[in-house]
């Protein structure tokens, strides 16, 4: 992104002639070329939603293969090894590979139309972190595909994973790939919040954003911080492994709950970043449907940033049994209960949005709604666990697995599985069928509580987690039954979800430009949107632009067809950060190998630290620095300058 040649910018109407001026411009070449050098942000959204969702089914088989040998007592349908590298995969796999990234599709694809953008801020970047997130992916998968997958729990505690307990190629493929990881991640979350505060339509000042603008620019800034942390942990690990360093080793005069803390300090922010985006596109789909606006958005956007503050000061109690002074248990289980009220308040704001309004209820308001009941029952059993005395019961038994699932699936699997119902016609330009939709969320709902709900019991009754196998007679037998029974009523669920998706790809209704009755800018394009997005960039005069003459909130009135043009070029503005008054006109990079090329040299790199390939290492170093200069080197085409005169 480059200042444009200052001028005046021209003002027109939004015209079949502009439009077809505007897509010669933003068109991404046809044919395989453009499909690998595409920086529409639309289509990597897109990519980046279908790799999350291969990976999320992924997960669930790897999930289900994990019940079945829990469903009974004494079962081997898995060796010990087998098991820990399954249960490994699927922890990593639903909170780094899916929960994340699924919204980071969602909020590529949307953020510039509910902004009144034409792209995100640094379109090139945008492409680099889809490519090294799917390079990360493939290199986790290589790992478990070939025996080598990560053994120790996601949350890969040592000194377990270090190498004199754990001597094979697992754990180095895990810290390597949670480093390249990091690396989509931090770009990813730079470009959100540059496009939060640069990019968004003259008018469209900081307390009109939507909700879910707030939540992924709240989880983004928390990634910038968070994501090194991790990053560090995983990297000095590697270097215990390799070099016999001592970070984590006692022997040596490391720390291993420095790694906890590492680890964790880390963790827990993450698991607000991966809900915060999801509560924001309840925040933006439930009020559609209820045909009324959010009720208390002001406090709602607080508290999406107060829950991610309060965040920061809560990652010990994962730590409660480790012996820490009592002063500091004091004062995390205190932080612990109080980040509870941020919470309640999107809660509230939810239930009076409904109680208030006049709902219409659709698949997408069910997957909605579903999720309040969900995030409540979550939410009691963390609060719970925010107690020093309770947690000591309760840690590393099935109740902390339970109160994870709620969490992770009820705030985010349920709301993103709205949310594709909710901006499929969008995206596709087509419907998803309703009918198809309803059994859908019925068997997603009934089997989730039946599969999860008495996981809470059994962990009361004193099943630690991450056991391969139990005796019979402990009373765990017909609840593990029970919970096998539910998880598979959950995966039928989630197959009539990608079932449909398919069917709707292929033979849905076409889709309007506002199927739904929407406020906000993204309902004010075409289905699917074109290349450009916006054929003028729209001025905003209020939260609800398209809202405005029901609700008569003010006396200005939004511009969605008069504005400015921007046809000279691959050009749109920037706004300042707080007011979103135009700033300048900027100049937007063309399609690029830059992207994939660096990629290619990332995962060339890091597939030869794993193997300790030294010269292919130098070589892997050299073929970065080649891409960097490749993207960075100047292709704008100098001007010639007038002769002075005199």
């Amino acid at each position: 992104m480059r200042p444009a040649a200052l001028r005046t910018p021209e003002i027109g109407d939004d015209t079949p002639e502009l439009r077809a001026r505007l897509h010669a411009i933003w068109a991404t070449e046809p044919g395989w070329k453009g499909w690998f050098t595409t920086v529409d942000h639309k289509e990597i959204g897109i990519r980046y939603i279908f790799t999350a969702f291969v990976l999320l089914a992924l997960g669930g088989i790897e999930a289900l293969v994990i019940r079945l040998q829990l469903a009974g007592p004494d079962l081997h349908l898995l060796t010990p090894e087998q098991y820990n590298e399954f249960f490994s995969m699927h922890g990593m796999t639903m909170i780094f590979l899916f929960a994340s990234p699924i919204l980071s599709g969602f909020s590529n694809f949307l953020w510039p139309l509910l902004l009144g953008s034409r792209d995100m801020a640094f379109p090139r970047l945008n492409a680099f972190s889809y490519w090294v997130y799917l390079a990360a992916a493939l290199f986790l998968y290589v790992g478990f595909l070939t025996g080598n997958g990560p053994n120790d729990g996601w949350f890969n505690y040592v000194p377990y994973a270090e190498k004199q307990f754990n001597p094979g190629l697992n754990q180095d493929f895990y810290a390597l790939g949670m480093v390249l990881l990091g690396i989509s991640t931090s770009v990813g979350a730079a470009n959100f919040i540059v496009t939060a505060f640069k990019m968004r339509a003259p008018g469209m000042s900081i307390n009109r954003m939507p909700i879910l603008i707030w939540g992924t620019l709240t989880a983004s800034v928390a990634n910038l911080i968070v994501v090194p942390a991790v990053s560090l942990a995983f990297f000095l690990l590697w270097m215990d492994r390799q070099f016999g360093t001592s970070f984590f080793q006692t022997a040596g005069g490391g720390q291993p709950l420095l790694w906890q803390h590492l680890f964790w300090i880390f963790g827990h922010p993450w698991v607000y970043a991966i809900v915060l985006p999801a509560m924001g596109m309840v925040s933006d789909g439930l009020p559609v449907f209820c045909r009324r606006p959010l009720v208390g958005y002001s406090l709602v956007a607080l508290a999406t940033v107060s829950t991610m503050v309060l965040g920061f000061g809560v990652w010990v109690h994962h730590m409660f049994a480790t012996g820490l002074p009592g002063l500091s248990l004091s004062f995390f289980s205190g932080a612990s209960i109080v980040i509870t009220v941020p919470s309640a308040v999107a809660v509230f704001a939810w239930l009076a949005t409904i109680w208030t309004g006049r709902p219409v209820v659709t698949t997408a308001f069910l997957f909605f709604a579903s999720m309040i009941l969900l995030f409540v029952i979550g939410g009691v059993s963390g609060f719970m666990t925010a107690s020093v005395p309770v947690d000591w019961q309760l840690t590393d038994t099935y109740f902390v697995v339970a109160h994870l699932h709620y969490v992770l699936i009820g705030i985010n699997v349920f709301p993103v599985v709205g949310a594709t119902y909710f901006w499929f016609p969008k995206m596709f330009g087509r419907m998803m069928d309703e009918r198809l939709g309803r059994w859908n969320f019925w068997t997603m709902f009934l089997g989730f509580n039946l599969g999860f709900l008495p996981m809470h019991l059994t962990g009361l009754l004193g099943m630690p987690r991450r056991v391969w196998t139990y005796p019979a007679g402990l009373g765990w037998s017909a609840l593990n039954m029970i919970t096998t029974i539910g998880s598979f009523v959950f995966a039928v669920g989630v197959l009539l979800f990608f079932v449909n998706f398919a069917k709707s790809l292929r033979t849905g209704p076409k889709a309007l430009a506002d199927p739904w009755g929407g406020p906000t800018l993204e309902w004010a394009v075409t289905s699917p949107p074109a290349p450009y997005n916006f054929a003028v960039i729209p001025t905003v005069a209020s939260r609800h632009p398209l809202w405005e003459d029901a609700l008569d909130e003010s006396k200005g009135r939004s511009s969605i067809t008069r504005g400015m043009t921007l046809d000279h070029g691959k050009e749109t503005i920037t706004t300042t950060p707080m007011d979103a008054e135009p700033d300048r006109i900027v100049e937007m990079p063309e399609d690029s190998w830059a992207p994939l090329l660096l990629t290619m040299a990332l995962a060339i790199l890091f597939v030869a630290l794993l193997l300790k390939l030294w010269l292919v290492i130098a070589m892997g170093g050299l073929l970065v620095l080649m891409a960097l200069l490749f993207w960075l080197w100047p292709r704008r085409k100098l001007l010639e300058r007038e002769p002075a005169h005199g």
